[in-house]
């Protein structure tokens, strides 16, 4: 099979082969035909997380070996399948589920593998879909996407269940109530649909990039704010005082400072990208001002069979794509890094 691989963090991707994996007991083969690109594979590109304080973490921590393949949002088709696998066929084209975890404790059992202490997430610790197959140890990771177009149902397995995960943790919040989404990327896009197919429909985005405006307005967002010292009283004008909650896309220490700070007595901030750095905390201030602050990583294989279902009922509008060859798969890394892309990057074979 053919790789476009992280050999060297920071550095171009290189095509490598190897040999094509042959399925055993419960495994099957998919052929990658479509490959969402996502900031955490670009954060898997550079080779280390920021946890503030000084304090990075590389990805060999992680459990990361190099060659690897990054890509975990990967829909293709079964070539191939295991002695022991069931209820899936060679030719059947499916959504892959990649936040595996053990497959075998308490959490794992219920569905929450990304919640699991051994991931082994695929595009991660496994090869992804910048590969051109992925081996997968069992056939519940494959999900039948209905009749969404494919290169908007490869979505789901990312930003797809990552929003919906997180709109979640808001709680049984009024559906009238104020929003605001930090980040105006692929993430931040998809936030906006999932919350308008939930029902909510007054929300405000935020980006370091005035030309991401003219998208969020016409994608259904109340308004804009554009990144800067008057941010916070921009979004209060707008939203006619304190937003209810805030879900920061971002998350890099000054973006999650201004989500707190936005918010008033009673608000929730919900933490989902992984820009790094960190904020100081007045433990006295959250008594006088309670506020909420809430981490959320992916989502579930439950919030992934949701969210199909969302969109299969017309309730979930398409989030923007933009299909690009997978031999240009440096381009789309640097297009991302940039801040060059409204929506999604779809590599496609």
């Amino acid at each position: 099979m053919e790789l476009w691989a992280i050999v060297e963090p920071g550095k171009p991707l290189q095509k490598i082969h190897e040999e094509d994996p042959v399925p055993a007991g419960s495994e099957v083969l998919v052929r990658v035909t479509h490959c969402g690109v996502c900031h955490s594979d670009l954060h898997l590109w550079k080779g280390e997380y920021d946890l503030g304080g000084g304090k990075k973490l590389n990805i060999l921590e992680r459990g990361v070996s190099l060659p690897r393949a990054p890509g975990h949002e990967v829909l293709g088709e079964v070539v191939a399948v295991g002695p022991d696998a069931e209820g899936v066929k060679v030719g059947d084209t499916r959504v892959i589920y990649p936040w595996m975890g053990c497959g075998e404790c308490a959490v794992c059992k219920r569905g929450d593998e990304n919640m699991c202490d051994k991931p082994h997430a695929v595009g991660v610790i496994h090869h992804g879909g910048f590969g051109s197959h992925v081996l997968l140890p069992h056939p519940r990771y494959l999900f039948d996407y209905g009749n969404v177009d494919p290169a908007v149902a490869v979505t789901f397995a990312c930003s797809g269940i990552t929003v919906y995960s997180a709109i979640a943790k808001m709680g049984d919040m009024p559906k009238d109530s104020m929003i605001l989404l930090i980040g105006a990327g692929g993430l931040g896009f998809a936030a906006l649909t999932m919350l308008q197919a939930l029902g909510y429909s007054n929300i405000i985005m935020s980006d370091i990039s005035e030309s991401k405006r003219d998208a969020a307005l016409e994608a259904g967002a109340i308004g804009f704010v554009l990144s800067g010292p008057d941010m916070i009283d921009e979004v209060h004008k707008i939203a006619g005082g304190a937003p209810a909650a805030c879900i920061d896309l971002v998350n890099n220490g000054k973006t999650t400072q201004v989500g707190l700070d936005v918010l008033g007595r009673g608000g929730k901030l919900v933490l989902v990208g992984v820009g790094g750095g960190e904020i100081p905390l007045s433990t006295a201030g959250m008594i006088f001002k309670p506020r909420q602050i809430i981490g959320s990583a992916t989502g579930s294989l439950h919030d992934l069979a949701a969210v199909i279902k969302l969109a299969n009922d017309g309730k979930l509008p398409p989030v923007p794509v933009n299909r690009m060859p997978k031999d240009q798969a440096n381009e789309a890394i640097d297009k991302l890094e940039h801040g060059q892309v409204t929506g999604r990057i779809i590599l496609t074979s």
